[in-house]
């Protein structure tokens, strides 16, 4: 197994002079160096074909004893020096100082085909930012995160990939309900791959602590190896940054509310420099719409992360990463003007998102009403989004209302109670159709050119919860073939794929209440 190894993080930035493991604050260091923890027994759970191949290698490197001791912890390639990553970050709006890579080792950088990819284990045992944690991760949370990194990739949302899932052999004690009845669950490690893992928290840190110096050497870093068509060490570089941070977080967010997509856990170490979606924690997916769900337990009361929320929260980020670079600009201004910036483009990209769902290629003045009346019928009864969305480009120009709702049948399949579709409910949909039907005889393509259209920006297959947890079911037995199965559905999305049929349904009433299939906590 041979990788194309080309490491810059740890050899450009400032490392921490300290190499015990032992739990501290880290100053005038980007990283701290940190060795694996070897596990007792790994077995490879399931690998992406993809990734393999994104990173130099090929099936037969996949299956060596070699490729498993390295990606579950158990070996350290030759001439590389892994470590963790010194960052902070705000947690639900609250300046939480020093955070850093408490379970997260980085391995090294590889190139393969000009592409750059930092390969970084998690789950890999204590690093000095590890706090009063075991830095491991159990099998549950690791299978969540290497199936919908690798989902959302095909759903075409920026993310971080996944490589590997290694279950480690060991038992790793987690209260997966905060409610003090800690149980030993299986352990694992995933080997999450990203041309980068900077966050918006590792620049705060600096600048909280007013390290200038490692504050610019970062951005400098930063923009030389990621941002190249930019020019470094000047200030009309770093507002130049700063712009394209937001431009490439408003991209991702967008693409987050056009699939159903809750991260859970918007805090500022959890946003990418790159503007990726990363740490796939307590994350969901919309089943009934609703702007005001969450997915993250401890968020249950706040609803800071709600899905509605999401935009909003990405802006709030932005400002702290702007405050970060404040040193480094010297004037607010410019970073203002951006922020400022957001908020327009926001409005104007999500306007064109919601009008690709719903087949509109002209841009009309009534759009905006018609949307905003979906958003909130959407929520009069509990209606699937991804299904709603899905079904919605069978209605065509010819389609005719009634006062019985046989009109809605190709939808129907999407309320959960469908008896609620009526009275007032049933009025307020004739109304909105009449509207959606009168506004598509404005449009230009045939119903079928519309469906082709509207059926790529509405998946039909997403990686809802009681899907994962039913993979980790059969997981936690031994029996991995539902990760694959699960995996290879979602390599293609906005395929028909009618041999998959039976996950193109809604979540079913079992998994409601269900542990991991509704709410999650970050007990992982």
């Amino acid at each position: 197994m041979k990788l194309n190894i080309k490491d810059t993080y740890n050899r450009e930035l400032s490392a921490d002079p300290n190499r015990n493991n032992t739990r501290r604050q880290v100053f005038g260091a980007s990283f701290s160096y940190a060795t694996p923890r070897v596990p007792s027994k790994p077995v490879l759970a399931h690998a992406s074909d993809e990734m393999v191949g994104a990173i130099g290698l090929n099936g037969k490197d996949k299956e060596s004893g070699e490729f498993l001791q390295v990606f579950s912890g158990g070996k350290v390639m030759g001439g590389t020096e892994p470590y963790a990553m010194c960052y902070g970050g705000h947690q639900f709006g609250n300046w939480a100082g020093q955070l850093g890579d408490g379970r997260a080792i980085n391995l090294a950088e590889v190139v393969h085909d000009n592409q750059r990819w930092a390969l970084q284990l998690k789950g890999a045992g204590e690093t000095p930012y590890s706090r009063s944690a075991d830095g491991l991760a159990v099998l549950r949370s690791s299978i969540r995160e290497h199936l919908c990194s690798e989902a959302m990739y095909h759903l075409g949302v920026p993310t971080t990939r996944s490589l590997s899932l290694i279950l480690t052999g060991d038992e790793v004690l987690r209260d997966v309900l905060y409610d003090g009845n800690a149980v030993y669950e299986k352990g694992a490690v995933v080997c999450r791959v990203a041309p980068s893992f900077v966050r918006f928290g590792s620049f705060q840190i600096f600048a909280a602590r007013r390290d200038n110096e490692n504050l610019k050497k970062l951005a400098d870093y930063t923009i030389r190896h990621f941002f190249p068509n930019l020019e470094e060490g000047t200030k009309e570089g770093y507002i130049q940054f700063f712009q394209e941070v937001a431009d490439r977080t408003l991209d991702m967010v967008v693409h987050w509310q056009r699939v159903g997509f809750v991260h859970g856990v918007m805090n500022t170490d959890n946003m990418s420099i790159l503007g990726l979606t990363i740490d796939y924690g307590p994350y969901g997916w919309l089943e009934g719409y609703d702007d005001n769900w969450t997915p993250n337990t401890t968020d249950a009361q706040g609803k800071r992360y709600r899905y509605g929320n999401q935009p909003g929260i990405a802006l709030w980020n932005l400002v702290q990463l702007g405050n970060a670079l404040v040193p480094l600009v010297e004037e607010t201004k410019p970073l203002e003007e951006i922020l400022a910036g957001f908020r327009e483009k926001y409005a104007e990209k999500y306007m064109t998102m919601m009008r690709h769902k719903l087949g509109f290629q002209l841009e009309k003045d009534e759009d905006e009403e018609i949307i905003g009346d979906l958003e909130k019928m959407l929520q009069a009864t509990e209606t699937d989004m991804t299904i709603f969305f899905r079904k919605l480009s069978y209605f065509g120009r010819q389609t005719k209302t009634d006062g019985h709702g046989k009109f809605l049948q190709p939808v129907m399949d999407a309320f959960y109670k469908p008896e609620e579709v009526k009275d007032e409910v049933l009025k307020f949909w004739r109304e909105w159709f009449d509207k959606y039907l009168n506004r598509l005889g404005n449009e230009e393509a045939t119903d079928e050119e519309r469906r082709t259209w509207m059926n790529r920006a509405n998946p039909k297959y997403v990686l809802r919860n009681y899907m994962a947890q039913m993979a980790i079911d059969k997981a936690d037995k031994g029996d991995y073939s539902l990760i694959d199965e699960l995996y290879q559905l979602l390599k293609k999305p906005y395929d028909e794929q009618l041999e998959h049929e039976r996950w193109f349904v809604k979540r079913p009433e079992w998994a409601r209440h269900k542990v991991g299939c509704s709410m999650l906590s970050c007990s992982s």
